[in-house]
């Protein structure tokens, strides 16, 4: 292994990555996220629990490599010899599962708060290309890490045991509490160097704080409910069932309004339905009772009004997500919008319109779409 290794850096391909190492990192995240684009689909799929599995482990037995590898018991091994690329596998493993869980998330929120967190996701993605120069701090790392874990237990939990609750989220930061802590003490009972760079009390801190953070974020709806995701939620003329398919009647948006699948104003006559259509993807056997809650604004007031929950019962497998609708009458002009919520009113997304009274029936870019 040493030859080859020597036989490598002294070849021309290798001379060229050596001079050209400084855009490795770039190259390790670019390559972690590329793979889960292309490899990953469903959060339930074998394949896909397997990878993410993979990947958790691996990035855990990395971190304990590298902070350990500066102490003697490693000398004249290959995990010393290799040690150089610890940094650069790090960073895969945190490129490939922070983009699988953007991925994941993607599907998750809308245009509502839910999509501060997405943000940080993805944030936190771009941010792991500039984390070479900075992986040597254990803090970081470490923090890092936490977050990643728990993300992780946060999906890969309810998707293995087929529920989603609250109690269930608890328990999978929990889960990924102890595994951080456990850890980050063993790494620390086992390296001298490791001992002399950080304060284990002051590294604990700061792992607490990210946990009651998220926790908050979770609490005040700022995370989505995964693995529950809205594939697609849309304001519509006429929805009707048939042949197992949803037949939906709907204003189409601008072409280059890629994000919202509707237009935002809603053209309604008197005495027409005004319905919600919504999928809904779950896990497979993960049974969960969604609803849309009815809003509408009050411009004197400026507060949002509740107007009605209205409820049906989602059931995972289906990829293109548990298809659902509901409706109302005789709603009034103005703002409204439709929360998709669970049952522990967590938002899944938003259906945001304006209804517009009309006299005579809306023909522009009305289109009609089954799902």
């Amino acid at each position: 292994m040493r030859r080859a290794l020597i036989r490598y850096r002294k070849s021309a391909f290798g001379r060229y990555v050596i001079r050209n190492q400084k855009y490795a990192p770039i190259l390790f995240f670019m390559g972690g996220f590329i793979f889960d684009t292309l490899t990953l689909g469903r959060i339930d799929r074998v394949y896909d629990t397997v990878v993410l599995c993979s990947h958790m482990t691996l990035l855990s037995i990395t971190l304990y490599l590298y902070n350990t590898v500066d102490d003697d018991k490693w000398e004249g091994t290959f995990i010393r010899r290799f040690s150089e690329y610890f940094p650069l596998a790090i960073q895969f493993f945190f490129g490939a599962l922070s983009s699988a869980f953007v991925i994941y998330f993607f599907r998750s929120v809308s245009m509502s708060k839910t999509m501060f967190f997405f943000i940080l996701l993805v944030l936190l993605l771009f941010a792991n290309e500039f984390l070479k120069k900075k992986i040597s701090n254990k803090y970081l790392q470490f923090s890092v890490y936490f977050f990643i874990s728990f993300t992780f237990f946060a999906f890969m939990i309810p998707t293995l045991i087929r529920e989603m609750n609250s109690f269930i989220f608890i328990i999978s930061g929990l889960v990924s509490l102890g595994c951080t802590l456990v850890l980050i003490i063993f790494i620390y009972r086992s390296s001298q160097v490791t001992r002399a760079e950080i304060s284990l009390k002051k590294l604990t801190s700061i792992i607490l704080s990210i946990y009651i953070t998220i926790n908050v974020f979770y609490y005040f709806n700022l995370i989505p409910p995964v693995p529950l995701a809205m594939d697609t939620g849309l304001v519509a003329h006429n929805v009707l069932k048939k042949n197992n398919e949803y037949i939906v009647t709907y204003e189409k948006d601008q072409w280059y309004v890629f994000w919202r699948k509707h237009h935002t104003n809603f053209h309604r006559q008197a005495d027409q339905r005004v319905y919600v259509f919504t999928s809904v993807f779950a896990p497979t056997d993960l049974k969960k009772s969604i609803f849309h809650r009815w809003k509408r604004y009050n411009p004197e007031t400026r507060e949002w009004e509740v107007s009605d929950d209205i409820g049906f019962e989602v059931t995972g497998g289906r990829n293109q997500g548990f298809r659902g609708y509901t409706y109302k009458n005789n709603l009034r002009e103005g703002q409204w919008k439709v929360d998709v919520i669970t049952e522990e009113e967590l938002v899944l997304g938003v259906v945001d319109f304006v209804i517009k009274n009309t006299s005579e029936p809306h023909k522009v870019g009305m289109v009609k779409k089954t799902f």
